[in-house]
């Protein structure tokens, strides 16, 4: 199964002032291209950094995605963080340099900065914004404006699809994880390639546990959530009647 790291870049991010909705709104994404997503990181603005980060996940993975620092403010440092991890110059690219300084008349030189790119590297145009994003070897940089992140990923998420979708199977029990652990354990040894997760959650009515089981196996996704499903039941009602 091919595999995925997502980093997004921001001192907003890091400090709370703004929410991270990339990292998860990719991850989703990714699964059913049957893209397995091994971590969600977040770091500031800082070339440093992000540089080491990207070394040494870009080794790892199959996939890094890295959404923010693309614009022209002086937080905007991405484009030379990715050179940096790379040990390359930045060179602006003529013909997007072009295109760029036609589309935006009023401040040309500003936006054709945006065209100094890691040498390289492939542009991916921003069907809703100004900044271009780019790919270089596994490592593709996307801006960090959702809506321009989201319209950029869409045109190239063929790009990403490795074998089977990932499935899901997902239900809601009101119980505590406690009385249902032992079912999921002996699931997770029946089938060990089959990702198993519980998610609690307390309200008015009471405990609750969302249950999901993940793979990119449809039988083993189907004998998996099948089984769990019959044996969470015993467990609920079990507990239900002993109260």
């Amino acid at each position: 199964m091919a595999t995925a790291s997502i980093l997004t870049i921001g001192n907003e991010l890091v400090s709370g002032d703004v929410p991270n909705t990339n990292g998860s709104w990719l991850a989703k994404r990714l699964a059913p291209l049957g893209v397995s997503v091994r971590m969600l990181a977040a770091l500031p603005d800082e070339i440093e950094q992000i540089a080491e980060f990207v070394r040494d996940e870009a080794a790892r993975v199959d996939f890094l995605l890295v959404t923010g620092g693309l614009g022209g403010t002086p937080d905007d440092l991405t484009r030379e963080a990715i050179a940096r991890a790379f040990g390359v110059e930045q060179v602006e690219q003529p013909e997007l340099a072009a295109g760029l300084r036609a589309r935006f008349t009023r401040d040309p030189d500003y936006v054709a900065r945006w065209a100094q790119l890691p040498a390289g590297s492939r542009a991916l145009p921003n069907p809703r914004g100004g900044a271009p994003g780019f790919a270089i070897d596994n490592v593709y940089v996307l801006p960090g404006l959702p809506s321009e992140m989201e319209a950029m990923f869409d045109a190239i998420f063929e790009e990403f699809r490795r074998g089977s979708p990932i499935g899901a199977w997902r239900r809601v029990y009101r119980t505590r994880e406690s009385e249902i652990a032992p079912a999921m354990v002996e699931a997770g040894e029946r089938w060990p390639r089959v990702l198993i997760g519980s998610y609690p959650s307390f309200g008015p009515d009471g405990p609750h546990v969302e249950v999901v089981v993940k793979s990119s196996d449809a039988d083993e996704l189907r004998d998996a959530s099948e089984w769990l499903e019959a044996e969470l039941q015993r467990s609920v009602n079990s507990a239900a009647d002993g109260r």
